[in-house]
């Protein structure tokens, strides 16, 4: 299929995408991928370096007659989110991704894409190695480790670039043009617990939330999808106090930045109570899937008996857990006032583990407003310290706020009108962009982004649209000739 893949059009991108989706590039695993930009770059014959934290820097020199013309950064991330169904067999450390075309679309055989941003970054390759293209001095930044903290745009020492326009290709409907983009932050609560004998005379079950469809947290955040960990502590939550019911595991989501879209628990209940229980937790699951059939017509929730575990949790951790997890927001928090249809605040409820004495729940919360932020991460805190949780705060990276004078927003602003009859959705986004951590040590820096039309990043149906990877090339080919003069 990586034949068929690299025939599309326009074949330069695509077939630098194939290439890259070779290469195993989990975020903090990249050597394997920042070795293969090093070779990529040395094979042209253009100045390739690497900085302290592994970010490759690509140098071009401009095309006769540019010369003149502001230098260009392009940039796009390395990383890739390792996402996969329960039912795919995959190893992502070792395999390339299996691609396949359906109709207008590229998608994988049960496994996130990649297009996010691999489409960016091989868009960039294609422009590196091309001997027609016009264009002014190019940068082709590559950073390292976006999906879990970027860390490679944090470490980004200023005084490396010189370009005084940046184009972050990393956004993800190919009408919108960027200006700006949420920061975030990570919640992080965990606490240790006793463990008690399992009760005689209790009968064990295997709890499974499953069905979901996932995505990114940010820009799928006002979507009204489900959140498996959500749904699972409702299910616990109703019958935690009449059936004796125990926790002795759960493990619910997975990365911090992809809406959870399964979650597993094993309990006991009291024998004498099973009936009494099956039949509230089935009403519970038609609730359940009545308020979410439109949105998550493939949830699957279902209990299966099983032999009872040894340990479980201590009643009043449990009760704590469980009401601090109700508690606990998920999903918008508040809307912008100044951006139409913008979320400014949100959370995602990312990771419930609870397993050998030990609980840790993940979140991020994300807001283009800083205080609001805080504001809500604050309130996430409080609520799991009354659980008797610690809390910690890391990874917390500035938003981008957007600027509306911008000089190349205007050049492509009037080009995409030219290009396509209509005027293009200029707007901030509900993502994490580098853009906000490399504005803190290049602030004169001109910064847009944009990017072809992506649905389902961070999930296994993550699936990049042929015909829209055409438009946004012609568009990048456009903007490259029109830079202003220096």
């Amino acid at each position: 299929m990586t034949t068929v893949i690299k025939e599309l059009q326009p074949v330069e991108v695509w077939t630098n995408f194939a290439d890259l989706n070779a290469v195993p590039r989990a975020s903090k695993k990249e050597e394997r991928i920042i070795a293969f930009m090093i070779d990529f770059g040395k094979r042209l014959g253009l100045e390739t370096i690497t900085d302290k934290v592994g970010n490759v820097i690509i140098r071009k020199p401009a095309s006769p007659g540019m010369e003149d013309r502001k230098g260009v950064v392009l940039q796009s991330h390395l990383d890739m989110v390792h996402q996969k169904n329960s039912d795919t067999e995959f190893d992502f450390n070792t395999q390339g991704i299996d691609m396949y075309v359906d109709g207008d679309w590229v998608k994988a055989k049960g496994t996130t894409l990649g297009a996010d941003n691999g489409l960016g970054v091989s868009t960039i390759m294609a422009i590196l190695e091309s001997d027609s293209i016009v264009h002014p001095a190019i940068e082709a930044l590559f950073t390292i480790d976006e999906e879990t903290g970027m860390t490679g745009a944090m470490g980004l020492e200023g005084g490396i670039l010189k370009g005084e326009i940046l184009l972050n290709l990393d956004t993800e409907e190919d009408n919108e043009i960027g200006v700006g983009c949420a920061g975030g932050i990570d919640v992080t609560a965990r606490r240790f617990y006793i463990e008690d004998d399992t009760p005689e005379y209790s009968v064990g079950f295997k709890v499974e939330v499953k069905g979901l469809q996932g995505g990114h947290s940010g820009m799928d955040i006002h979507k009204g999808l489900g959140n498996a960990n959500k749904i699972m502590n409702r299910l616990l939550y109703h019958c935690h106090s009449k059936y004796g019911l125990r926790i002795a595991e759960i493990d619910g989501g997975g990365l911090r930045n992809a809406i959870p879209r399964e979650s597993k628990a094993l309990i006991v209940v009291e024998d004498d109570h099973v009936d009494a229980f099956r039949a509230d937790f089935d009403q519970r699951v038609v609730e359940i899937n009545r308020e979410l059939k439109t949105m998550e017509p493939d949830l699957d929730i279902h209990l299966l008996r099983i032999v009872p575990p040894e340990r479980v949790m201590v009643v009043s951790t449990q009760e704590g857990l469980i009401k601090a997890l109700y508690a606990a927001h998920n999903g918008v928090y508040r809307m912008s006032a100044d951006i139409p249809d913008l979320v400014e605040t949100s959370n995602n409820i990312a990771k419930v583990s609870v397993q050998h004495g030990q609980i840790k729940i993940s979140c991020l919360t994300r807001s283009s407003v800083e205080s609001s932020k805080m504001d809500l991460a604050n309130q996430l805190k409080a609520t799991f310290e009354l659980a008797g949780c610690d809390v910690e705060f890391t990874h917390n990276y500035p938003g981008w706020t957007p600027n509306m004078d911008s000089a190349i927003l205007k050049v492509m602003v009037d080009l995409y009108k030219k290009l396509h009859g209509e005027e293009p959705h200029v707007a901030a986004c509900h993502a994490g962009l580098e853009c906000g951590i490399l504005g803190t040590n290049y602030p004169e820096m001109d910064m847009i982004s944009f990017g072809p039309n992506i649905l389902g990043a961070h999930s296994p149906d993550e699936r990049a649209q042929i015909s829209s990877v055409q438009k946004f090339w012609s568009f990048v080919l456009e903007i490259l000739k029109n830079i202003p003069k220096a």
